[in-house]
């Protein structure tokens, strides 16, 4: 049988009911599985917005480690969006090892796209975003979700980019979104966002 998954990353879920279950991430430049170190400065950070009805959004989720890690800390449901074919093998076959498969939902497409099919079924609590570097993509995606109801007052909105993306955008008075904490990394950062309160 060929193996879609077939060379492989491993990584760990750090916390929750699949805590110490490895994770594998498709071998190659197309994903960057978030290290073990910075999914834990991450989940320190989001733990208090995780709770058992929360809604998480994992987009250009590659592995799906980060929607998984959510899901083991007890998140009632997640959706991933990715494009790659052999990342969504992973996905699901990390779901399944995990026995997590009920509580999420993936989606083969590409992110922007996504979010305009996603109107309307969804509203996410949690949105968690690790693009591509250096192509806009997050900003992109923050202009769909900016009008969108697949957000409410309350979303977090946390992005991982390069430390040389610029930021300057969300600083427009136009801007739906403001910076709650930045968690810089040597090359890269999260990004967490708040929708402004008005």
């Amino acid at each position: 049988m060929h193996h879609a998954c077939g060379k492989v990353h491993k990584m760990r879920v750090i916390a929750g009911s699949a805590r110490r279950l490895l994770l594998k991430a498709p071998a190659g430049l197309n994903t960057r599985p978030t290290s073990d170190k910075y999914k834990e400065t991450l989940f320190n950070v989001l733990q208090p917005y995780l709770y058992a009805d929360t809604e998480f959004l994992d987009l250009f989720s590659g592995s799906g480690a980060i929607g998984i890690e959510a899901l083991s800390r007890g998140v009632k449901h997640a959706v991933f969006v990715e494009k790659a074919r052999d990342a969504i093998k992973c996905i699901e076959e990390n779901l399944k090892n995990t026995h997590l498969s009920d509580r999420a939902e993936v989606i083969s497409q590409d992110a922007i796209s996504a979010l305009y099919s996603l109107k309307g079924k969804h509203v996410f609590d949690v949105i968690f975003m690790d693009p591509p570097y250096g192509l806009g993509l997050e900003e992109e995606a923050l202009r769909v979700l900016s009008d969108s109801s697949l957000i409410h007052p309350e979303t977090i909105i946390i992005m991982e980019v390069s430390n040389e993306t610029d930021l300057s955008y969300l600083h427009e008075p136009g801007s739906r979104f403001e910076i709650m904490k930045i968690k810089e990394y040597k090359t890269n950062s999260h990004v967490f966002l708040q929708v402004k309160r008005l």
